[in-house]
């Protein structure tokens, strides 16, 4: 490869395999140049620091595990539905990713912490997409009125359980589904037009 047909997300994609394969402690962009047969200067060229590509990589990760997301509430058909599907979703995507390949994950997970804006941008979105759901739940008489983002942050809030990573060792258990049920006839619940 040569470094004038080298782009953002060969570097991005790159970075996720040499992560993948030394993990985060030990990864550099020297790593990342190197299996890309190129310079670690352009590799920079394309990202200012470390921390730049780190944040790229976990950019690409949370949008590519979450992209399901945007489909479900886009997705017709009364808004209740809509957003079990919604949260039935991100539980699927964090559970898939934790089981799947847990030492990925574990690196995902070190890169998320060191990622505060790009995750305080993530939740944002996440939450944004509840609040859609919510106020066409609220708008067409399918929910009781409510605070729509208030409403969503609480969503949120308490579903924790099933999609903040620090709960991953729990996802593969038994029982696991009847929580989420029962969080989830809860939630159905209260919203629900009275």
């Amino acid at each position: 490869m040569t470094d004038g047909t080298l782009t953002a997300e060969q570097i991005i994609t790159a970075a996720q395999d040499v992560l993948r394969r030394y993990g985060p402690a030990k990864t550099t962009v020297v790593d990342v140049a190197r299996a890309l047969g190129v310079s670690h200067g352009s590799v920079y060229r394309h990202f200012p620091s470390k921390a730049a590509l780190r944040e790229a990589v976990t950019q690409r990760w949370l949008d590519e595990s979450h992209a399901p997301l945007m489909a479900a509430v886009r997705t017709p058909g009364p808004a209740g539905a809509r957003l079990h599907n919604w949260l039935a979703v991100l539980f699927a995507a964090k559970r898939k990713k934790a089981l799947d390949d847990p030492e990925l994950f574990a690196t995902y997970m070190v890169l998320v912490a060191e990622s505060s804006e790009v995750i305080e941008r993530h939740l944002a979105d996440l939450v944004g997409q509840l609040e859609r759901i919510i106020g066409d739940g609220v708008a067409r008489g399918e929910f009781t009125p409510v605070d729509v983002r208030a409403t969503a942050r609480a969503v949120f809030d308490s579903t924790v359980r099933f999609h903040d990573p620090v709960f991953a060792p729990d996802w593969g258990k038994p029982g696991i589904e009847r929580a989420f049920d029962a969080v989830w006839n809860l939630i159905h619940a209260g919203l629900a037009k009275r």
